[in-house]
């Protein structure tokens, strides 16, 4: 199930967009939207009034991308336009420790949107991917002139350029004619035909000649590529893939290595040659976690980097829930993939991403209680140096926790932000790092208080964050909404005001996240915990947060609500039947019955390595953790909401709660929002979903 755009709680996401207007549909009702019904008309006035209020004085602005050059002394950065990020993402190239919009800003045209800036190996190229008017993506290129021109001239769906490393070419994740994103997060398309066959979008790597903009496949098409690294002698590259469907078999992926033909006979195929996909090398798989032995088997791999002389290859393994939800320990291999070895065993943190800093040592980021940590581990197994630890996040528009590195200068560079802190650039090296930018230096400060919470339970040392009400007063009693993030294997990090913790702090709640047993940030022991045991040893860790939470602050254990998305949908549907302590509930994109849910749903083997087993084999594990089999303890009303084209936790999964729920006499509706997959994009509905969800707060949670 999907972190990452939940794991911070985007369910509450306040947006810009005019209130919806219409009626409230009646409780255990079932709520479609058609273009005959009317929307939403009672929405709060303080959501509004809360929105108003962030816009105004001086908002914090959003800044994207950070691209090092390779000799570290230009970056490419992105900022938004104004207005939190809504007119946009100016694109600018300014001294690597001294950003600032000097020069005017780099784009394809008038209304185009850039993103993923890339320096050509020498640093006077700068591609970067525009989409205009067409909504198309294209590689566009700016060189040391100035001069800004198309290279590609696609269609579909373009994500992940890389640079080979002689500067000849630009590889890119390509999905031909794709009609949707790739991936399991977006809406799947409606059923027909032969499922499982026709329709199926596959995923390959492409490269475009930076002298002709040719294009040719790199990697054959009857597999889904997922990510890729180019070897230095640009002659080879690793890649993850598996057999197709590809939003499904992620989860069960291998890693691959694939020479890189030299000759330009792999052109796209045409009507006369619609077999060229034969022409290429087929690659050599060099490492399957299925089948492996020792602390990887069975687990996920991501962020495959050659080191620079080309012998060796590291990688992110563990247990993980996603794509892009990248966590694990760190692991190294011969490019043959000989010698596989686990740099990082017990480790209390969560190494994300990596990069090489020379052919002994490699840099890394990791998640670590509540704190972003960037080291430099040597391939002996030792941490040689620590860059950095602090209380925010870090990124560079690549990854989850990425940076951008020059090797050659021993710098690296991304984007932090934390409870107290406005997104700045930061850029630096052994002898420290530091905010390179002052954007936000009069940026408008959060009207409430996030402070960082830890405590034990059970053995394990959990971590979260507890947002305090606005004008907090200790003498006064407040409710308190807990949120559980998605995943389960992620993590809910440092961020600046706004969002859903804002909110509810502006409408006089307390706001708890917690990270409990099968999150990210206390090592891979601790996100290995709660296998075979969803809902149990993690809904204690958070229990006892909130009993710790209790303590310090003014919270009325009466008035507590629990939400959550995706991961947290479910851990919303299960835990009422676990606990009466919560008020009330609001499920998002749950799962009731994972029995059921194994048959339903587009990703079923991301199953596996938490349950052991497929539901066939271990049904028991499956019913152990399904809120369905419990039902008859429920008394919290809960509200569900879900999009209709959800693969990743398909609406029958909330029909069911919803339908038990109602047999049984509890208080609950259901709302299933049209055209919507696993990640909204509606903004209108994502307004609609903020509105009935403080609505069913502020109903059932009355003193």
């Amino acid at each position: 199930m999907r972190h990452a755009i939940f794991a911070t709680a985007a369910l509450l996401t306040a947006c810009a967009c005019p209130m919806l207007h219409a009626q409230r549909p009646g409780s255990e009702s079932t709520n479609v939207f058609t273009p005959e019904m009317k929307p939403y008309d009672h929405a709060d006035p303080r959501i509004a009034e809360y929105q108003k209020a962030t816009n105004s004085g001086t908002p914090a602005r959003s800044i994207g991308a950070v691209e090092l050059s390779p000799d570290g002394k230009k970056i490419a950065w992105m900022v938004d336009a104004g207005n939190g990020g809504r007119r946009g993402m100016s694109l600018y190239i300014s001294p690597a420790l001294s950003p600032s919009p000097s020069e005017p800003a780099i784009t394809a045209g008038e209304g185009c949107v850039s993103s993923n800036p890339r320096w050509s190996p020498d640093g006077q190229i700068l591609a970067f991917v525009a989409t205009c008017a067409d909504h198309q993506p294209q590689i566009w290129l700016r060189d040391s002139a100035g001069k800004v021109a198309q290279l590609t001239h696609i269609k579909g769906a373009l994500t992940s350029p890389a640079w080979s490393p002689d500067g000849s070419s630009i590889a890119f994740l390509y999905v031909q004619n794709a009609t949707r994103s790739a991936g399991a997060l977006a809406a799947m398309k409606p059923p027909a035909g032969i499922v499982g066959q026709d329709g199926v979008e596959v995923q390959w790597v492409a490269a475009a000649d930076v002298k002709t903009g040719n294009l040719s496949y790199l990697t054959p098409t009857n597999l889904h590529t997922y990510e890729f690294d180019w070897a230095p002698d640009a002659k080879h590259i690793v890649f993850i893939a598996s057999n197709p469907p590809g939003e499904n078999n992620w989860w069960i992926a291998r890693m691959y290595v694939q020479n890189v033909p030299v000759h330009d006979i792999e052109v796209f195929p045409t009507k006369n040659n619609p077999h060229f996909e034969h022409i290429i090398d087929q690659p050599k798989m060099i490492l399957d976690p299925v089948t492996v032995g020792g602390s990887l088997h069975g687990l996920q791999i991501a962020v495959p980097r050659y080191s620079p002389d080309g012998k060796n290859i590291a990688f992110i393994g563990g247990l993980m829930s996603d794509q892009g939800s990248t966590g694990g320990d760190i692991y190294l291999m011969g490019a043959d993939g000989s010698g596989l070895q686990n740099l990082t065993p017990g480790r209390k943190d969560t190494p994300v991403y990596l990069a090489w800093g020379d052919a002994d040592h490699i840099v890394f980021s990791a998640y670590e209680s509540g704190k972003t940590h960037l080291g430099v581990l040597g391939t002996n197994k030792t941490e040689v140096f620590k860059l950095w630890t602090e209380q925010q996040s870090v990124s560079s528009g690549r990854a989850a926790a990425s940076f951008s590195m020059s090797a050659a200068s021993r710098l690296v560079a991304f984007v932090s932000a934390g409870p107290a802190r406005a997104a700045e650039v930061y850029a630096g090296g052994i002898r420290g790092i530091n905010a390179v930018t002052h954007l936000n230096d009069h940026a408008t400060s959060p009207a409430t208080k996030t402070v960082s919470m830890e405590w034990d339970n059970e053995g394990y040392h959990v971590q979260g964050w507890l947002t305090l009400p606005e004008n907090y007063d200790p003498a006064k009693k407040y409710p308190m909404i807990v949120n559980v993030h998605g995943g389960p294997s992620a993590q809910v990090g440092p961020a600046f005001g706004g969002g859903a913790a804002g909110l509810w702090a502006h409408l006089g709640y307390f706001y708890f996240t917690a990270n409990p047993r099968g999150s990210f940030g206390q090592g891979e022991a601790f996100v290995q915990a709660n296998r075979k045991d969803f809902g149990y040893g993690d809904l204690r860790d958070i229990l006892k947060g909130v009993d710790t939470a209790e303590k310090q602050y003014a919270i009325d254990d009466h008035r507590l609500g629990l939400t959550g998305w995706s991961y947290g949908g479910f851990m919303s549907m299960f835990a009422i039947t676990q606990t009466h302590r919560f008020r009330a509930a609001v499920a998002g994109a749950g799962i009731a019955n994972w029995q059921s849910y194994y048959g339903q749903n587009s990703i079923d083997q991301w199953m596996i390595p938490f349950f052991g087993a497929n539901v066939y084999d271990a049904p028991e594990a499956y019913a152990k953790s399904s809120a369905i089999n419990f039902i008859k303890n429920v008394q919290t009303p809960e509200l569900i909401l879900v999009g209709d084209r959800d693969g990743e936790c398909p609406a029958p999964q909330s029909y069911e709660m919803w339908h038990a729920l109602r047999a049984m006499g509890v208080k609950t509706e259901l709302v299933v929002y049209p055209n919507e997959g696993h990640g909204f994009v509606n903004p209108l509905h994502i307004e609609d979903r903020t509105a009935r969800t403080v609505a069913w707060f502020e109903e059932n949670m009355k003193p």
